[in-house]
Order: structure tokens, then sequence, then C-alpha cells
């Protein structure tokens, strides 16, 4: 709504809670012009995908959609979340090249992640889920992904909760941090509360922490690029 009103688009972004069942009649408000778009969140990224006509080559390869819009009366997926990771890590200066990056969580926005890290030059991606079985269903289609047992720790450069735990308070990832030493980066994709234990703790040992809030900000960039044809400004008026 901030970028809607700097570029004077006549238009308001609106939130609604829907359960499973709502999905297939909004996503018709879209096809019947009452909707321009839509952003879709967990836990429905994946479970929109049978009601659209058409997706991005990236939706397609994530098989996880955030951004719906209507093209050629063709409604149609789109993922922005691995140009928003991208580009959030691009506005830390953090470069991932050659990097190992163990990543806990296999759920909605993991394979998001994958990608992204792929794209951008990681030397070696471990994925790490309570449920084995997730995990082992993302490497089906990552086949170079290397799969670890929950509660075990990799060596590492970059560690990503991609989990909701730290959503609440007494919500604590066991990772021995004593094990793991200083100089890593911690990221949490989580972005409310801004420092969860996992993060807070991470600083304590001396590593570099990074919440999800420039990943969910360039995401959602990039979806008002896609509705509005209109690149808006990141900056720090915006960030205030």
């Amino acid at each position: 709504n901030y970028w809607i009103k700097e570029n004077n688009i006549d238009a308001v972004y609106d939130k609604k809670q829907l359960s499973e069942t709502d999905i297939e009649g909004i996503i018709s408000e879209v096809k019947d012009g009452k909707i321009e778009g839509i952003n879709i969140t967990v836990p429905f990224k994946k479970s929109a995908i049978p009601f659209l006509d058409k997706l991005t080559t990236l939706a397609k390869e994530a098989q996880s959609v955030n951004t719906i819009f209507k093209k050629d009366n063709k409604i149609v997926g789109d993922n922005t979340d691995v140009g928003g990771f991208e580009q959030g890590l691009k506005h830390i200066n953090y470069n991932v090249r050659n990097k190992k990056v163990f990543i806990l969580g296999a759920g909605g926005v993991a394979p998001s992640i994958i990608i992204a890290l792929k794209r951008l030059g990681a030397a070696k991606i471990i994925l790490s889920n309570r449920t084995k079985k997730k995990a082992e269903n993302i490497k089906k289609i990552y086949s170079d992904l290397e799969i670890m047992d929950w509660g075990e720790t990799p060596d590492f450069n970059m560690i990503i909760n991609a989990t909701s735990l730290g959503l609440k308070n007494d919500d604590e990832i066991k990772l021995n941090y004593d094990d793991i030493g200083p100089n890593k980066l911690f990221y949490d994709v989580i972005y409310n509360p801004s420092k969860t234990k996992f993060l807070s703790k991470a600083k304590q040992f001396g590593n570099q922490i990074e919440n999800g809030k420039m990943m969910f900000i360039y995401q959602a960039q990039l979806a008002f690029k896609i509705w509005h044809n209109l690149l808006p400004k990141v900056d720090d008026k915006l960030l205030d």
C-alpha cells in the first residue's frame, strides 16, 4: 500500500484469511477480473497450483507459487521468493559462491531457497527436516542435495532456518553453538520477531545474523512489478 500511494496507483492491497477450501473461489475472482492479483503464503504455495492455468518456469521448478496474476485471459502462478532471497543476500553483500549452506526445514519456501542458492553458485547444499521423508522428496528433484538427520550438524558457512521454529518465544532449535564456532552467517526466514533465539544465540557466539525481512520486502517488490509493471523503490524511507 505504501508503494501504491507513492506511485499514485488506483489500487488497494488487502489481506484475507482463507482455508484450503477457499482457494479455488479466490482464484476464480482473478479470472472474473474482481481481483487483479494475489500473493499466497504458507501453507498454500503448493495447493493453489491445480487451480492455475499456467506456471512460470521458476514456479514450475520450485513447485511453489506466491504471486498470481492474469495474462492473456490465463491465470498465471509465479514465484518471487527465489528473487527475493537472492536480492536479500545482495542487500547485505553476502556472496554465497563456493560456500557450504545448511538448510533446516523442507517446507514451502525451501525449494525456492535451494534454487536461489544454486543460481548464486553455492558449492554444497545440505538439507535437514524433522520428517526426513520430506527432505528426501526434495532430493528427488535436486539430486546433488545432501540429506542429514534432524539434530545433526555438518560443517557449513551459512545456516538457514526455513522452519517455523522461532515464531513462538519458547521455540528453540537445538544446535551446539560451541562446536559450530564463530564467523558463520545465521539466516532466519522469520522476521517477526526480528531476532529469534536461533539468531540471538548465534550472535553471542560471534556469528553474522540476518532475518527474513529483506527477502520479504524484495519478493513483494517483484510481485508489485508483475502486477503494475513498475519496480518500486526499496529505500531508507520504506525501511523505516
